[in-house]
């Protein structure tokens, strides 16, 4: 039986979204197709829908798998250290490129985020006053600096976007 944890069926998903990733590095979500998975997969049918609602399920099931990553490699950020954390963040983006790519990819309602934001920090620093302002500013200035940085193939290095990010964010 194919149960939920059962070790074939956790190879299966794999195997589906490992070629989701790679469809989408070359394609919009809403041009891939279940047929184009179970092509490259070899898969059957019944195995993508015993999985997946349909290829917006997958989408969100892989999101949410990359946005649980990303929050395990940040577990232990020092946030009082925003140059170390940067650094932490833009290495592992340059070296892990193919992964955020995805997650922005598969960010499809705009309300994406790939930090974790110190929201008691950010209460110390500039009060509660217009704080979810601050908070809005420096997500959406934050991820279009990644998203910039991405599309152009990260050729300045990490430590070059850490210095951006804390020339950005000096004097707060």
């Amino acid at each position: 039986m194919n149960t939920k944890c059962n070790k074939r069926r956790k190879e299966s998903q794999k195997k589906i979204e490992k070629a989701f990733v790679e469809l989408l590095q070359s394609r919009e979500i809403r041009e891939i197709t279940v047929s184009d998975i179970i092509k490259i997969t070899g898969l059957n049918r019944s195995t993508f829908y015993a999985n997946y609602i349909d290829i917006y399920d997958l989408a969100d099931k892989v999101k949410e798998k990359l946005e649980n990553d990303f929050s395990e490699m940040f577990a232990d950020y020092d946030y009082y250290n925003e140059r170390t954390g940067a650094l932490k963040m833009f290495t592992h983006i340059k070296e892990n490129q193919i992964f955020y790519k995805t997650y922005f990819k598969l960010c499809y309602d705009s309300k994406h985020q790939v930090y974790v934001y110190d929201r008691k920090r950010a209460e110390m620093e500039f009060g509660n006053k217009n704080i979810k302002y601050h908070i809005e500013f420096f997500r959406n200035g934050l991820n279009a600096i990644i998203e910039l940085w991405l599309s152009n193939g990260c050729k300045e290095s990490p430590e070059e976007m850490a210095e951006i990010i804390k020339n950005e964010y000096k004097g707060r």
